[in-house]
This record gives structure tokens, sequence and C-alpha cells, in this order.
């Protein structure tokens, strides 16, 4: 029942509010009764108990043995954490929306339940048919409410994720298919028994694996198919960049974990190489774009898909430890991206501009802001004391360990670890210069009298970056959730 609230919430309250209840309050509504949902399912959780709790079956095609099933295991409900968090904090920063206020919230909403719907889901159709659920609501804030070249914006990552679904929707195809005919399911729970007794045909599994790898790789802006991200963010109004940079993109990274390694470990460990390759050019490559851009929605925009490097690197490891660091991270980077894309639409909303030209000294004026975006920011290059810096630790150490066949592969792994590393470097310089730029040195005048934010409207990023110090000074209460969860995704060799 929990997990039918959490996701059939939002959609009621997105219904009421397109037929006349307020949308503003009625949005805030269900997003706060979301999360105090979120934190009974967490708070109920049985650790020692089975994988998957709250668990709710509705038969739908039986011959084709398809239901709407739901449930949760520790990374499943650590997603959905993180979704209610960041949607009450996108709702409530939510700036005053001149035209269509109720299809704007409701959009919003969508999105959240499509998101919710996605990582609760243990059947792979829905799983895959919520997140298609949440694209929509994504293209339309992009197009309508955006700013700058918004049109451009929102077509672009409309094609790049529909080509992303279409890459994955065949590698699921290809995963049903790879199963005999007298066993094949949706459940996920059912293709990981038949992947531990040898079940998908092997002859397949690395075309599956590198459709699905492309698939997700493209829905989470995995370097070259990175492009959409920095310019739909840019554009974005901030709670739709809040909500996708920090909460949908991560249903990608979420497949890989869930869907793509418990099923073929095998063909994971063949594409290794490859992932290694293309993690490098996200950390590094967009690391040095980031520095090179003159406008803080486009850094935080690259600064998000360089992140998303460090998350494929502990996928890639293969192992218990970088395992537990990228699903930790998921959490981490949802907060610290969120909290950034808030302060950055607070920013747009009182100056009209995001130029690092046109601003400086700001924290003078908005000596709040300052604050929360210092914070943010250092959470986001991985300072002690916040959990990027716990995960990215995790993530580091289960790269440097891992040595899967030894050889090329063990070298790989170094020197992987080590440009890594220097990205951690690259993040501090753009980080640390848009701090410089944005709040320190002189004030222009006309930006002497900026209000600072009001009272009402600290409170949802003081949540983002309060979980952020939570989870960073006490990691143990969140890996332990996901530490079964993962040990089903870490690499068995079966060959």
């Amino acid at each position: 029942m929990l997990i039918n609230i959490l996701i059939f919430c939002p959609i009621v309250a997105a219904i009421a509010g397109l037929l006349g209840a307020p949308a503003r309050r009625t949005a805030l509504l269900a997003s706060l009764i979301n999360l105090a949902v979120a934190l009974v399912a967490v708070c109920s959780y049985d650790k020692g108990g089975p994988a998957f709790q709250f668990v709710y079956e509705h038969g739908i095609l039986p011959e084709w043995r398809l239901s709407y099933l739901v449930g949760a295991d520790g990374l499943s409900l650590l997603m959905i954490l993180l979704t209610a968090i960041v949607t009450f904090s996108a709702v409530w920063v939510s700036p005053p929306v001149e035209r269509l206020e109720k299809q704007f919230y409701a959009c919003l909403l969508f999105i959240s339940a499509g998101a919710m719907g996605a990582f609760a889901s243990i059947d792979l159709f829905f799983f895959y048919a919520f997140h298609e659920l949440a694209l929509i609501p994504t293209f339309l804030l992009i197009g309508i409410w955006g700013s700058g070249d918004r049109h451009a914006a929102a077509w672009k990552i409309t094609i790049y994720l529909a080509l992303g679904s279409f890459v994955l929707l065949l590698g699921l195809i290809g995963l049903y298919q790879g199963v005999p005919a007298a066993l094949r399911t949706f459940d996920i729970r059912g293709l990981q028994e038949l992947a531990a007794s040898g079940k998908i045909h092997p002859a397949s599994a690395n075309t599956i694996y590198l459709l699905l790898l492309v698939g997700f790789g493209i829905l989470i802006s995995l370097f070259p198919f990175h492009t959409w991200a920095p310019r739909a963010y840019a554009a974005a109004p901030a709670p739709a960049a809040m909500l996708h940079a920090g909460v949908l993109k991560k249903f990608g990274l979420y497949g890989l974990l869930r869907v793509a390694l418990p099923l073929l470990p095998n063909a994971a460990r063949h594409w290794t190489h490859l992932l290694l390759i293309l993690l490098i050019g996200n950390i590094i490559y967009t690391g040095l774009v980031a520095i090179s851009q003159k406008r803080l929605d486009m850094m935080l925009g690259y600064s998000s898909v360089m992140h998303m490097g460090y998350i494929f690197l502990g996928i890639a490891t293969l192992n218990t430890l970088g395992l537990n660091g990228a699903a930790f991270l998921m959490f981490a980077h949802g907060l610290s991206i969120a909290a950034l894309f808030a302060v950055a639409g607070q920013l747009r909303k009182r100056t009209e501009t995001l130029a690092f030209e046109d601003l400086g000294g700001l924290a003078k004026p908005m000596p709040f802001l300052g604050f929360v975006f210092g914070l943010a920011a250092f959470a986001s290059i991985g300072l002690p004391g916040f959990a990027n810096f716990a995960s990215e630790i995790l993530v580091f150490f289960g790269a440097f360990k891992s040595h899967l066949g030894g050889g090329w592969h063990f070298f790989g792994f170094r020197l992987a670890t080590v440009l890594a590393l220097w990205g951690v470097v690259l993040s501090a310089v753009y980080m640390l210069r848009a701090y410089r730029a944005v709040f320190m040195g002189e004030v222009p005048s006309r930006w002497n009298n900026l209000p600072d934010l009001k009272f009402s409207l600290r409170w949802p990023i003081s949540l983002l970056i309060a979980t952020l110090l939570f989870a960073g000074f006490f990691p143990r209460v969140f890996l332990a959730f996901l530490a079964p969860s993962v040990k089903a995704a870490t690499f068995r060799e079966t060959l």
C-alpha cells in the first residue's frame, strides 16, 4: 500500500490541479505526503528481511505473465527517498508561474510519479513504462516554461532520450527473448533466478548488454551521448532541472544495477574496457568543458554530466565496494545538483542573468544564498563531511581494488582511477571559479539591493543540504540499506 501511495498520490494531485484545485497548494501537499510516506517506508523497512518488501501485485495479462508488480528493496528505497526529497524541494522553490500554472505543476508531479514508479517496479514492462511517463512532461516544461533557446533544447533532449529509450527497449526485448519460451517472465526477481541458473542464452548476452549499456547510457548522458544534458538543464526552469538532473537521470544508473549487471554478469565484464574509456570522457573531457563555461547554468549542466563518470566507474568495478559507492553517489549527487540548480534558479529570478561577467559580490546582498551555494559546491567537489565524499571514496577504493582477469584489466582500472582522481581537481577548479565569479568581489551597483531568500524558501534548500551532511557523517545508515541489494548485482564469474 505504501508504494502505491508514493506512485499514485502525485498522479491524483496532478489531475486534481488540472480540474481546478489550487495547483501549487495541491502539488505541495502531495509532495509533502510522499515525503512522509517515504520516511515511513524507510523506517519500517526490515534490513534483515526479504529483499523486496511492501510488495503489491495485480495481474494484467496472465498468459504473458505480465503484472503490475511493485515493491522496494534497499536500493530502490533509497532512490524513492531521493525522489521524495527532491520533489518536495522542487515544488516548494518553484517561482510564481505566470501562465498555465496548473499544467506546470501537473508536469512536475508526473515526473515525480514516473520516477517513483520506475524505481519501485519489479516488473520489467512497468519499469520501462513508468520512465516513459516522465519524459513527455520534461519536454513540455522546457519547451513551454524554459528560458533562452528553449525550443531547440526541448527538441534535442526529446530526440536523444527517445533514441535512448528505443535502444533500451531493444535490449529489454532481447533480454526477454533470450530466456526459453516456457520460462519467460517480466518479473525481475524471476529473471535474476534464471540468470543465476544459466538460463539466459549466453550467445546473445554480449549484444543484449551492449544495447542496455547504450540505451541506459544515453539516458544518463554517457560520453559521447551527453550533449543534450547541459543545454537542456540550462534552458529548463529550475524545478524541472532539479527533478531531471537530480532524480530522473538516475533511472539509467539504477537500471544498470537492477537489470543489466545481475542478469548479464559475464557480458558486463566483456564490455568493461569500453565503459572505462567512455567514463573517462565524462570525467576529463566534460570537466575541462565545464571549466570553460561562462554561464552558471551551463557549468552546472556539464558538472552533472561529469559526475556521472564517477558513478559509471563504480559500476564498472563489478565489486561490492565500488557498487556500494556508485549507488550511494547516485543519492548524494541527486541532492547536491538539486541544491545547486535551486540556487541558480533563485539567482536567475532576481538578476535575470546567469552570465559570470554580469554577476559578482552577491554574497553581500544575499548572504544566505551565497552560504548554501558554497555548501552545495563543496559537496559537489567531494569535501569531507558530505555524502559525495563518502561515496566517491568507496568508488575510488573499489576501482583501485578491481583486478578481474589481471593484466590489461588490472592496468586499465589503475589508469582510469588515476585519471578520475584528476577529475576531483577539475571539479574544484570550476566550482570555486563559479563561486568567486558570482559571490565574491565587488558588487555591481545594480545588485546592491537584491533581496536574499525569504525565510520560507530557505527550508527546502536547507533540507537538501542537511540530508547531504547527515549522509556524509553517518554513511553506514544508508549503506546498511544498500548492501543486500548491491550484493545481488555484484559480479559473479560464471564462465
